[in-house]
């Protein structure tokens, strides 16, 4: 269970640094201390405030066949941002977009760590 939990941790941080990379909205200050410390608030706003937010903004999200997600997923990042120092997120726009970039990144690197390190092994 830790490995799964640490392994988790670290593909959020990789995600959150591949989103700093690529978007010129999003920035990390400080070093790799500071990206997995932003990794793990990432992590608990969305273990703990997600599910509320999404049951909240179910009736939105399914009027708008599921692209009302991605403004929740911004809004949580925001939240992330709010909470954390070491994060800076820009604008509206760039909030929603940085947050279906993790969002894509994250599918991406878990199904690949599925692929490489299977958990019944």
């Amino acid at each position: 269970m830790l490995k799964t939990l640490l392994t988790a941790w670290l593909v959020i941080a990789a995600a959150l640094g591949l989103a700093a990379a690529l978007l010129d909205s999003v920035q990390i200050h400080g070093g790799v201390l500071s990206l997995l410390g932003v990794a793990l608030v990432f992590a608990l706003v969305h273990t703990f405030i997600g599910p509320v937010l999404k049951l909240v903004s179910a009736p939105v999200t399914l009027v708008t066949l599921g692209l009302f997600s991605f403004v929740v997923n911004g809004i949580l990042l925001a939240i992330t941002a709010g909470i954390s120092d070491a994060l800076d997120v820009g604008g509206v726009i760039g909030v929603i977009v940085a947050a279906a970039v993790i969002s894509v990144l994250l599918a991406a690197l878990r199904f690949a760590v599925d692929k490489l390190l299977p958990s019944g092994a």
